[in-house]
């Protein structure tokens, strides 16, 4: 574990690319797996590249708002516009601040870039898309944010992961 470690301190924007280029990919994946209850390769080699690297564009902007909705939290309450949090209060405020303000941006820059990839638009359930921030960003990154800094964005990746067979597996079809 020391190795990771070292190398997300040693490389944090490009242990981030990484890590989301294969596991956001990889939930992209697995959401089409389990949405058609079968194996199979549902993107051809190009669009894996373009995913990997729409995944580690978005990493960047998650790397950066990671930091920044903390300090904004910290700058917060080091004016005593919000209370002293304890662990749990401060990893939910940054994580309903993050998801809140940046988590729409996020959405739908996800979805232009995957419009771009797939040459056609598509904007159906853009609105299930945002709720997720909700129902699962927001508790799944209080648990992130409770978590040292150099472990965050690695089980942020593995969310990605987590929601793609979610939300495979409420898209099911019998194959």
């Amino acid at each position: 574990m020391n190795w990771y470690i070292e190398l997300v301190q040693a490389y944090p924007i490009m242990t981030a690319m990484a890590q989301f280029a294969v596991l956001g990919t990889l939930g992209d994946i697995a959401a089409r797996w389990i949405g058609k209850c079968r194996f199979f390769m549902p993107f051809g080699v190009r669009a894996v590249f373009l995913k990997m690297l729409e995944w580690a564009a978005l990493a960047v902007c998650i790397k950066y708002a990671f930091t920044g909705f903390t300090g904004f939290v910290d700058g917060l309450t080091a004016h005593g516009l919000l209370p002293e949090l304890g662990r749990f209060g401060r990893a939910l405020v940054i994580s309903a601040a993050m998801n809140l303000q940046f988590g729409p941006f996020l959405v739908i820059a996800h979805r232009l870039l995957d419009n771009a990839i797939d040459g056609r638009p598509n904007w159906a359930n853009l609105d299930k898309g945002l709720l997720t921030l909700l129902w699962f960003w927001i508790p799944a990154h209080t648990v992130t944010f409770m978590l040292p800094v150099e472990l965050r964005i690695g089980l942020a990746a593995l969310w990605s992961v987590a929601l793609g067979a979610l939300l495979g597996f409420y898209n099911r079809r019998p194959a």
